[in-house]
C-alpha cells in the first residue's frame, strides 16, 4: 500500500520525531511510506481566522500534492479533521473575484481550483485521509502493532479527533495492546485542554484555566506519561506540566506505538 505522510505544520517545525515515528511504525506494518516534500499548511488556521480564500488555495495545493496515494495519514486529528470536514465546504463555495474586496463574492464565478471539478477532486481524496489511529485499526486492521513501552500512561482524547473525526476508542485499543504499558483512565478526559489553536491566543486567561484543570486531572492519575494524538494539545498541556514540575512527560501516540523492546 502506497501511503503518504501528511506531517502537518506543528509536527514538521516542532515535533519531527513524531513524523519519524509514524514512518517507522507504518513501514514495520508493511506500508510503502512516502513524504511528499511539496506539502504545506492545510489552511486550518487561515479558515478559522476568517481567510477562506487563503485556505482554499492551500486546499487546492493539498489536493494536487496528495492525489494518487492509496492513503494519506496524519499524526494530527486536528489537521485531518480540517481536510475531511472543511475542504468539501471550501470546494463548494464560490471564490472571491478580483481582489477579494467586499461585494466580490459572485455565485458561479469561481476561479480555477474552486469549480465543480475541484469539488469532485476533493470528494475523491477526502475518504483516503486518515488520522493515524483510524488508519491502523480500520484500514490495516490491527490493534497490536508490536510495541513495547513499560510505563504508566494516561490518554487525552483531543477535541477534533473525538468530536469531528469520532475516532472513539481506537487510540486506547491500540495502547491497551502495547506490551508493558499500564493504561490508566484520565478524569474529565473529554474536556477540552484549552488550546484550540488561535483560541489560546485570543483568550489566554480562559485557555490557561482550562489547561490548569486538565493538568490537575493528569496529576491525579499517577501517570509517568501523558499521551495524545495531537502535538498541539500536548504542547499546551506539557508547558503547564513542566511549569508545575509534575514530572509527567508528554508523548504522541505514534511515538509510543513505534517503540519496541529493541529501542527502549
Amino acid at each position: 500500500m502506497r501511503v503518504a505522510l501528511f506531517i502537518t505544520c506543528v509536527n514538521d517545525t516542532l515535533f519531527p520525531g513524531t513524523g519519524q515515528a509514524v514512518v517507522t511504525l507504518l513501514r514495520r506494518l508493511g506500508c510503502d511510506v512516502e513524504f511528499p516534500r511539496a506539502q504545506t499548511c492545510c489552511g486550518q488556521m487561515h479558515v478559522n481566522t476568517g481567510y477562506p480564500e487563503e485556505g482554499r488555495r492551500l486546499a487546492r495545493h493539498f489536493v494536487d500534492v496528495f492525489a494518487g496515494y492509496d492513503a494519506v495519514v496524519a499524526p494530527s486529528g486536528s489537521c485531518a479533521a480540517m481536510v475531511r470536514e472543511q475542504y468539501p465546504r471550501l470546494a463548494r463555495t464560490p471564490a472571491m473575484t478580483g481582489s477579494g474586496s467586499p461585494g466580490g463574492l459572485v455565485p458561479g464565478a469561481a476561479e480555477e481550483g474552486t469549480s465543480g471539478s475541484f469539488a469532485a477532486e476533493v470528494a475523491e481524496l477526502v475518504p483516503r485521509v486518515y488520522d493515524l489511529s483510524e488508519f491502523l485499526v480500520d484500514v490495516l486492521g490491527v490493534t497490536d502493532v508490536g510495541a513495547y513501552f513499560p510505563h504508566r500512561v494516561t490518554y487525552h482524547p483531543t477535541c477534533h479527533s473525538m468530536r469531528i473525526l469520532r475516532v472513539g476508542d481506537r487510540p486506547t485499543r491500540l495502547l491497551e495492546q502495547v506490551r508493558g504499558l499500564e493504561l490508566v483512565p484520565l478524569p474529565g478526559a473529554d474536556e477540552c485542554c484549552g488550546f484550540g489553536g488561535t483560541f489560546a491566543v485570543k483568550n489566554p486567561a480562559i485557555s490557561a484555566a482550562m489547561c490548569a484543570d486538565k493538568v490537575h486531572n493528569v496529576a491525579t492519575t499517577g501517570a509517568e506519561v501523558l499521551c495524545a494524538a495531537d502535538n498541539s494539545c500536548l504542547m499546551h498541556i506539557g508547558g503547564t506540566l513542566r511549569r508545575q514540575r509534575t514530572g509527567v512527560r508528554i508523548m504522541h501516540l505514534a511515538e509510543i506505538l513505534a517503540a519496541t523492546e529493541a529501542t527502549r
